[in-house]
């Protein structure tokens, strides 16, 4: 293809993104109001818990109708992002040889699947364990909380990217031992030092000062270490495999 070529190719593709994008937005305005039941879920399962009214409450008169737009942007970007990712793969596949492709393919697979890992881990384990702790640590005597909607699905929003962004480690060791940077060796002879800044990320992110919470937080965070060792084990005898092959076929070549 010529570089006009690419050009028009790139503009296809940008403007499919934008037609799935907006198809998606559309979709997630439709389901805004059930999905915002969904996530206010924990908050009102602690609240519960505590035996407090199941309330949430917004202080501006338009403050839920924009929380309802916005969510429902999230949520469409979020359901059009699969459609997105083809077009960009679209675009590049042509480009790229057989094993290229393989490993841009499970690489995308690999990001998107560990992310939602990192989501669910956050709706579904931490969520609940943090919002009950910090409800409990706040209901004392005349001081009742007053959850505010917006200011809720901006934590929620945080903590849930938060943690999908942290459960991308064993990715972020995938590239960097591929150029060399880290090795099995290297991270399983700093192991010591990898707990220390665990255990350092998880007191500073985690929102709530109990070690129980910050256990739990520590938990899947030692896994991704442990697996991202995995990985950067198979990259490494990988290279050394095909090292070995072409120090094998030096000498005939030489010939």
């Amino acid at each position: 293809m010529s570089f006009f070529e690419h050009l028009i190719e790139l503009r296809k593709r940008l403007i499919n993104s934008l037609i799935g994008i907006g198809i998606g937005m559309i979709v997630g305005l439709a389901l805004s109001k059930p999905g915002l039941t969904y996530v206010t879920q924990p908050m009102i399962d602690a609240l519960n818990r505590n035996h407090l009214p199941p309330d949430l409450y917004y202080g501006h008169p338009a403050g839920f109708v924009m929380l309802y737009i916005n969510f429902g942007l999230y949520l469409g970007i979020a359901l059009a992002m699969p459609w997105v990712l083809y077009q960009v793969w679209l675009f590049v596949a042509p480009g790229l040889y057989k094993h290229e492709r393989k490993a841009v393919a499970s690489f995308i697979v690999s990001a998107t699947v560990l992310f939602l890992c990192g989501v669910a881990f956050a709706y579904f384990v931490m969520l609940p364990r943090v919002l009950t702790f910090v409800v409990e640590f706040s209901n004392t005597g005349p001081i009742k909380p007053w959850i505010d909607i917006n200011e809720y699905f901006k934590m929620t929003l945080i903590v849930l990217l938060g943690l999908g962004v942290i459960f991308e480690l064993p990715v972020v060791v995938f590239i960097l031992s591929i150029f060399g940077i880290v090795t099995p060796k290297f991270m399983m002879k700093n192991f010591r030092y990898a707990m220390l800044i665990i255990a350092v990320v998880a007191a500073v992110v985690t929102p709530t000062p109990d070690a129980m919470t910050m256990l739990i937080f520590m938990a899947p965070m030692v896994g991704l270490y442990f697996l991202s060792v995995l990985v950067s084990y198979m990259v490494a005898r990988k290279k050394r495999k095909r090292q070995e092959n072409t120090q094998a076929l030096a000498p005939g070549q030489a010939s």
